[in-house]
């Protein structure tokens, strides 16, 4: 009873009051600071003797950043892992991933057509 009743105070605090009407916004810009944020963020602690403190925040490597109409359909990491193996799973073995070292353009050697 007790967790329906967080459950339903959540999903209030996740809509928008009716008091914020954006239609009425000149300048405003969705996603302005979207592609940053996915870079990376900086937060400034301002302390009450003075002292400013900045701590910075990057993505763990071999983060990946889902947008939220495919959250819908993969809502955690397990979700997404499976997929993708599935998909893995349908690529043809000669068209197989070659790790990056060893597919360096500068040192391939060209392919010649027509022999």
């Amino acid at each position: 009873m007790q967790q329906e009743m967080v459950e339903a105070d959540v999903a209030e605090q996740d809509e928008m009051l009716a008091e914020y009407d954006f239609s009425k916004m000149k300048n405003g810009v969705r996603g302005k600071y979207y592609k940053a944020r996915r870079e990376g963020y900086t937060v400034k602690i301002n302390h009450e003797d003075g002292a400013v403190e900045y701590h910075h925040y990057k993505p763990l490597e071999g983060t990946v950043a889902i947008d939220r109409d495919v959250r819908e359909y993969f809502p955690d990491a397990e979700a997404v892992n499976n997929a993708l193996r599935g998909l893995i799973a349908l690529i043809p073995k000669k068209h197989e991933h070659q790790p990056l070292e060893e597919t360096d353009p500068a040192q391939a050697e060209p392919e010649l057509v027509g022999q």
